[in-house]
């Protein structure tokens, strides 16, 4: 019993700190920190699993009409899968090579063809020791100006396929620059 006490104790605890901790700025101007509940969270956007799906089929319409085999991993903004598919014949780590590049592309906020070329100049090697995959061919998604996700193709054309996708299911209103 008073083992449970203290837990509940330290939740209550810890979430007083969490939910009242002020900024920096804040406490550097010693001014009044109590923060309205807006303030405590924000709105995210979320890819559906109908948006990753026509996301998937754009890209694969697109390698169609362009004769590519490819497979493509559609992730949200926490690197979650969401969306994943194989054209017949794409070779057997197609799958893992989209979604390696899609998290890169979500990771960095950028496209992995420009990830690969701070890596491959020498400007930015932390790629190469943080388990990404900074090979051409993922986008990251941002709407609004917030990374919604990223999408990732196995393929040599894969950012032009990611692009054409993205460009198709959201009509314009979504961008590959996340910084």
């Amino acid at each position: 019993m008073r083992t449970a006490a203290c837990l509940f104790g330290l939740s209550v605890l810890f979430a007083t700190l969490v939910t009242a901790s002020p900024s920096a700025a804040q406490l550097s101007k010693g001014g009044d920190v109590s923060l309205s509940r807006e303030a405590l969270t924000r709105d995210v956007k979320v890819i559906s699993s109908a948006g990753a799906r026509m996301l998937s089929d754009a890209c694969m319409a697109w390698a169609e009409r362009n004769k590519l085999i490819v497979a493509m991993a559609v992730i949200d903004w926490g690197g979650n899968v969401i969306d994943s598919h194989a054209m017949e014949g794409a070779a057997a780590n197609a799958i893992d090579t989209a979604l390696l590049k899609a998290k890169s592309a979500l990771r960095w906020r950028r496209p992995t063809s420009e990830t690969n070329k701070l890596v491959r100049s020498g400007e930015n090697l932390a790629p190469t020791f943080m388990d990404d995959f900074p090979q051409p061919g993922a986008l990251p998604i941002v709407l609004n100006g917030q990374v919604i996700g990223a999408m990732g193709v196995s393929s040599g054309d894969g950012e032009k396929c990611a692009q054409a996708a993205i460009d198709a299911v959201f009509k314009g209103q979504a961008t590959t620059v996340g910084r």
